[in-house]
């Protein structure tokens, strides 16, 4: 496989209009990328960039050390898949696999090994003489990752492959994506709005909105240390409890409770005395037992978990707690914080990364 080399990227339309600014990326021999964000924030036309089905306006894609900016998508060496699977319906499984090689006019002995090949890693052998139409959804959305495998390509490009599935499905191909990228060491670029699919196959994660990166690492680092507002409310179900605080006197002071600041936090925080920020809170790190009482809207039981929507004096607050509870609206939790990030209002930075 090979390492694939995002370098400046923009695009722009003739219209004038930017969908994507100053994109960079370095993704490694075997790496598994996802771009993820809301609908419009470039993601899909930053992997079409790389596929060659949109021009780059300005910047270089570098593939195993190849400039390909300027090359059609046949001479990059990749392969797609797509949301809508894209399956020819007059051809069998098998014939539907083995297209792009026949185009190719390769020997007719090595296309039945790498069609055969990719039958077995996607349980797909007993399908081969079936049509299309005859398979489920997730079973045609193997059948184009085996069209894409046959060709063993430099990179793998995904645009939400599970978008058209329903969620018991997602989950299933999810997995088979993941075992797939292991077995085949893959160098892959996956595309999608689902965070859970996102946290679950990335090596690393690019988080976008509006044409802009906002931050890229591992899940972890996302989730943990989030570089602004955007990816601290993005990353995480249910989403992030956001509290404009003032500083003062050690303390962080919110109409609704005031906190002790940790040493490490005064020291953060030294420069915003007397100064308002933005204090964020997920629902996970909300505790039973301290001095912040919570009045009960509902509860919902998730099994090991349970979530808690309530208010406090002025804010609404999502609390996750970790055993199941029983409360009925219009009871009172008093609650603690176990973690809190701490963000610039005005640029909506992390402050802990200034």
């Amino acid at each position: 496989m090979s390492e694939l080399k995002l370098q400046h990227l923009d695009k722009i339309y003739d219209n004038k209009v930017q969908a994507v600014f100053d994109f960079n990326l370095d993704v490694k021999d075997g790496e598994l990328i996802v771009l993820v964000g809301p609908s419009g924030c470039g993601k899909s036309t930053t992997l079409r960039m790389v596929a060659g089905l949109e021009d780059i306006s300005a910047g270089k894609l570098i593939i195993d050390g190849r400039d390909v900016t300027q090359m059609p998508p046949k001479d990059r060496d990749i392969a797609m898949v797509f949301q809508d699977y894209a399956l020819y319906g007059h051809m069998t499984i098998y014939e539907n696999m083995a297209f792009s090689l026949m185009l190719r006019k390769e020997d007719k002995n090595k296309i039945h090994q790498k069609v055969m090949a990719a039958a077995e890693i996607l349980d797909l052998t007993d399908q081969l003489n079936k049509k299309p139409n005859q398979l489920s959804g997730g079973q045609r959305q193997r059948v184009a990752m085996g069209r894409a495998i046959v060709r063993t390509p430099k990179v793998f490009l995904f645009d939400e492959p599970l978008s058209n599935l329903d969620a018991k499905l997602r989950g299933a191909t999810r997995r088979e994506i993941l075992l797939l990228h292991k077995r085949l060491k893959a160098t892959m670029l996956y595309v999608t709005h689902d965070q859970t699919e996102a946290l679950t196959l990335a090596d690393r994660i690019v988080c976008m909105s509006m044409g802009h990166v906002q931050q890229i690492g591992t899940p972890l680092e996302l989730y943990d240390t989030p570089a602004n507002i955007f990816v601290a409310s993005f990353i995480g179900l249910p989403p992030i409890n956001l509290f404009d605080v003032e500083i003062k006197d050690g303390q962080a002071v919110c109409e609704d409770f005031v906190l002790d600041l940790s040493d490490r936090e005064k020291e953060m925080l030294a420069g915003y005395v007397n100064k308002t920020v933005v204090l964020g809170v997920r629902p996970e790190d909300i505790v039973q037992g301290g001095n912040i009482p919570v009045k009960v809207f509902n509860n919902e039981n998730l099994g090991q978990t349970t979530l808690v929507s309530g208010s406090m004096k002025k804010h609404k607050v999502t609390c996750k707690f970790r055993e199941w509870c029983s409360y009925k609206a219009g009871d009172t939790v008093n609650v603690s914080f176990k973690k809190k990030h701490f963000f610039d209002k005005e640029t909506t930075n992390a402050i802990s990364r200034n």
